[in-house]
């Protein structure tokens, strides 16, 4: 049985606590007075939603919050953060992860992410490693994301068995 209350319960204590530390000038960890830090409270009300409530589809939304929040919060705070496109696409993937372990669907899915978030991270040594190939795999580069949008098409209008 899924229990309703626990979302907006986390929701209030966050966003208040949130708001009460912003109120009181509290200088204890300024950075987190950002967007990212709200964005963090909310994911975090899904998972808890998803797993103290048994409510196991908050699981992808909460991950993907939690994650892009961390993600922009140490983006931040260190240079050292890779700011590509794949760090996206691994938060997803592994947000499809954490959900196909709780209702045991969405593994194809979570597997595409995280293939195409490897490739999209790895996507300069891969080249290099295929110097010889590099017009070849340039030219297939250019239009690999056609092929997704026929994936994408044969999902939509598969017919299922």
């Amino acid at each position: 049985m899924k229990n309703q209350r626990i979302f907006p319960g986390i929701i209030l204590i966050g966003v208040g606590a949130y708001f009460f530390l912003q109120q009181t000038s509290i200088t204890m960890m300024p950075q987190l007075f950002t967007w990212p830090t709200l964005m963090l409270i909310i994911g975090i009300a899904f998972l808890g939603q998803g797993y103290i409530g048994k409510d196991y589809e908050a699981i992808l939304p909460g991950v993907i919050l939690v994650g892009f929040g961390l993600y922009f919060h140490v983006l931040n705070q260190y240079a050292f953060w890779s700011n590509q496109v794949g760090s996206f696409v691994l938060i997803v993937a592994l947000g499809c992860l954490l959900r196909y372990q709780k209702t045991h669907s969405g593994l194809f899915q979570a597997v595409l992410f995280l293939i195409l978030s490897i490739i999209l991270l790895f996507y300069d040594k891969i080249s290099t490693y295929f110097g010889l190939l590099q017009n070849g795999v340039s030219m297939v580069w250019k239009f690999w994301p056609l092929v997704l949008i026929g994936i994408g098409f044969f999902l939509l209008y598969k017919r299922k068995k």
